[in-house]
């Protein structure tokens, strides 16, 4: 497909588009530094298209010191010679679009790095001048104590002392994730007009959308106050509500959808927004973002009363705000689905069963590189950790991020290098041959050859009208431990969550994550999609909530 018969295709593609989680570093190396870089992708591009995808997020290329793995941005408009360069950005751009794969970037307003130009500036500059305007500079306490009792969500106090030795420069700069990442000051106007020119260069060469990370924690609450606890923090940076959902961040979003409304075709803003449910919504309002993950589901174990009831959440918030959710299991800053949902054989099942749920759920769906490979973590050795959340919080996200496996032998770290590379930034373990694209591509009931064949059927039936982005969901679990969510009235979502076997509902089996045997139970583990026949009445349901 031309890039131009991919724009014309129709509004609103993304509402029920499938994405493919690019992590650039760990996908495939074609200058043979060990870490994955454009040449690589280039090269296998094909692949991505074959997997009947509908685009591809790539998280942070820019330049970087690379202390947060490139979300540490030293330069916005540019590529990082770690990657290479913007030439070979611009004909990936163009190699994507005739391929029928649109192209996502990571934009990180949240925070740069501190080797950023402008935090540089504002370090030189002192305090009261207009460049520290730009982040958030404050004193501290007489006894010195830093500003306030915020915490980084890297563990330890929120705050450093940009000049520890000065007895003038008494001030400390915030940052809600390492040292090196200094948060922005999205209450000085000069931010918001410094984004929309980023936003305005990444449009002006074709860039199809953007995900947008931390999107909800731009805005601190004015006046900096204290958290009302001190503890640390827990699941992100929703345990302070001083640091995020602060209301005027909404006004950020309806500018930034202007910009992306401006171009033809219009350009797609997807935010990573970690609240509930009901707060997250707001930020799909038709004049705000196109849409925001579903992180009340991306973080769940297997646990059917719990996938009913966010699920339930989740309809509820899209009724009242329209946007369909985006559904996710995995992405590169959380433990991979395999070992989530227990390990082993049973992990495995789950994470099958887990991915045809979600494919099958209305609305948009992510998944992440090596999740249509049922790639668990990792344990990578604690001295080639490099996670910053390691060194500082004690909690590594390098099990997750480990470069790919294409091929089963283990000479050039399993396809991921060409001959003679260094070895791959991140280890990679003595069974990963087994988990790699030759191995899946060799066995049809491959996990592989599932989601491919998953893609097809569901791009069938948005065509012919049974699937649509906004059919309604009706979440239940039924006592065997069959959790059902029926979508619109014609199709039947069914996961074994429980320990035995279940008895079907009635209907045509139209796609299953395990074999079928006898063909009216449903193992433990698995997910079916049912065509129904008729329309699912008189089960015996207790609700989630």
């Amino acid at each position: 497909m031309s890039g131009s018969a991919l724009h014309a295709q129709r509004d609103g593609w993304w509402q029920d588009a499938v994405i493919y989680q690019v992590y650039p570093r760990s996908f495939a190396d074609g200058d043979g530094d060990g870490v994955g870089d454009f040449a690589g992708l280039l090269d296998r591009l094909p692949y991505i298209a074959s997997l009947g995808v509908d685009g591809i997020w790539m998280t942070p290329f820019q330049p970087s010191p690379q202390v947060d793995q490139g979300y540490d941005v030293s330069d916005y408009c540019a590529v990082d010679p770690l990657f290479g360069t913007m030439d070979q950005f611009d004909q990936l751009l163009e190699s994507a679009h005739a391929l029928g794969l649109r192209i996502f970037l990571d934009v990180v307003p949240n925070h740069c790095s501190s080797e950023h130009p402008l935090f540089q500036a504002a370090v030189a500059a002192g305090p009261g001048s207009p460049e520290r305007a730009m982040f958030h500079f404050a004193a501290g306490s007489d006894d010195g104590a830093p500003p306030n009792n915020w915490q980084s969500v890297f563990g330890g106090t929120a705050w450093s002392r940009v000049n520890p030795g000065s007895e003038t420069d008494r001030e400390w700069y915030l940052h809600l994730f390492s040292p090196e990442q200094p948060d922005w000051n999205w209450r000085n106007p000069a931010v918001g007009n410094y984004f929309e020119g980023v936003l305005r260069f990444w449009f002006g060469k074709g860039v199809d959308g953007l995900r947008i990370d931390v999107a909800h924690a731009l805005f601190k609450a004015d006046g900096l106050p204290d958290a009302p606890t001190a503890d640390p923090v827990v699941d992100g940076l929703r345990s302070n509500p001083k640091v995020s959902d602060q209301e005027e961040v909404h006004e950020v979003y309806r500018r930034w959808r202007r910009v992306a409304d401006s171009y033809s075709p219009g350009r797609v803003l997807v935010g990573e927004v970690n609240l509930a449910p009901d707060r997250a919504a707001r930020y799909t309002r038709p004049d705000e973002m196109h849409q925001a993950f579903a992180f009340a589901f991306v973080k769940l174990g297997w646990d059917a009363a719990a996938w009913a009831a966010v699920g339930t959440e989740l309809e509820a918030a899209r009724k009242e705000h329209g946007a369909p959710p985006t559904w996710a299991l995995e992405n590169h800053d959380i433990s991979r689905s395999v070992t989530r949902f227990g390990g082993g054989d049973r992990g495995f099942l789950r994470a099958r069963a887990g991915l045809v749920a979600i494919l099958g759920l209305p609305g948009g769906a992510y998944i992440y590189q090596g999740q249509e490979l049922s790639l668990p973590d990792v344990d990578v050795p604690v001295h080639a950790r490099v996670d910053p959340m390691w060194a500082r919080g004690g909690v590594s996200r390098d099990g997750a991020r480990v470069p790919l496996p294409w091929t089963t032998a283990p000479e050039n770290a399993y396809g991921f290098s060409p001959p003679g590379a260094a070895e791959p930034w991140l280890p990679q373990p003595a069974f990963w041959g087994s988990r790699s694209v030759e191995a899946h591509r060799g066995d049809p009931h491959s996990t592989l050859h599932l989601v491919t064949g998953a893609l097809r059927l569901r791009t069938e039936l948005l065509a012919e009208g049974i699937f649509a982005p906004d059919d309604a969901c009706s979440w239940h679990v039924r006592e065997d431990g069959l959790l059902l969510c029926e979508r619109g009235d014609q199709i039947l979502l069914a996961v074994a969550m429980g320990d035995g076997p279940c008895p079907l509902p009635d209907g045509n089996v139209l796609l299953s994550s395990s074999p079928l045997t006898p063909e009216e139970f449903l193992p433990p583990d698995t997910a079916v999609w049912i065509r129904r026949r008729p329309p699912l009445s008189g089960l015996d349901f207790y609700d989630a909530e």
